[in-house]
């Protein structure tokens, strides 16, 4: 059955927070927005690819999920908070700048409980190995812009 978890996925009730299983939650988020911009495909049929094809690495699959429905869900928000920032059309940044861009910013709005820096860290690791050579920079400068508008009082206090 495709919702049921391989043995190399974790869920938080029964591993806590592993950075590990965390980051590749969003590796694979990162791939699964990327293919729902792409092909416009049901985040449903999606998941469901995913997690009986594709998923073969140690999996917070909880997050995976909230992240995979989340940011479809709260689209038009992260859009409209992600615009001012751009200096361009959304239509015209890069695929999976994009989708990175759009991880990020649903995690900084939306889980206050995880670090700024740890967001901003990871979605620039993804924007690396995933992006275009320069994309990076692009998306920490928006990144960045837009967790000093969102986390004031967490980068005031230097909260890590």
């Amino acid at each position: 059955m495709p919702n049921e978890l391989k043995p190399n996925q974790t869920t938080p009730e029964n591993n806590g927070i592993n950075p590990i299983a965390r980051h590749n939650a969003r590796r694979y988020a990162l791939q699964a927005m990327y293919q729902w911009q792409i092909a416009d495909t049901a985040i449903n049929e999606i998941e469901n690819e995913f997690l009986q094809y594709h998923i073969d690495k140690k999996l917070d699959l909880a997050y995976f999920k909230e992240l995979i429905h989340g940011v479809p869900k709260h689209q038009q928000e992260i859009d409209q908070e992600m615009q001012p920032f751009v200096g361009r059309p959304l239509s015209e940044i890069d695929p999976i700048e994009l989708a990175v861009l759009r991880l990020a910013i649903y995690e900084l709005i939306k889980r206050l409980d995880v670090p700024y820096r740890v967001i901003i860290n990871e979605a620039l690791e993804l924007a690396k190995k995933f992006g275009s050579i320069e994309g990076h920079k692009f998306v920490n400068g928006v990144l960045d812009r837009i967790a000093k508008k969102n986390r004031v009082t967490e980068i005031k206090m230097g909260r890590d």
